[in-house]
């Protein structure tokens, strides 16, 4: 319970993202945390990896938002 309400409250109070990324997950910041103590790749690529995921989130989800909104009009 104590590391959810960790990676919950490191979500809710991090910064606004570059644009064209979406915020990081709970999920993200325990995946970065993990990758921290027991590294199976260099940082740069874990970090690499990081934004490449929430760009192809962002551009996925504002993707979708065009679409959707295109069958309402």
């Amino acid at each position: 319970m104590l590391a959810h309400a960790f990676l919950s409250v490191m979500t809710a109070t991090q910064p606004d993202p570059p644009d064209g990324l979406i915020r990081l997950t709970r999920n993200d910041i325990r995946r970065l945390f993990a990758a921290t103590l027991a590294p199976t790749h260099p940082a740069s690529h874990t970090l690499a990896w990081s934004t490449w995921r929430r760009r192809h989130q962002h551009r996925a989800r504002d993707s979708h938002y065009r679409r959707h909104a295109a069958t309402l009009t």
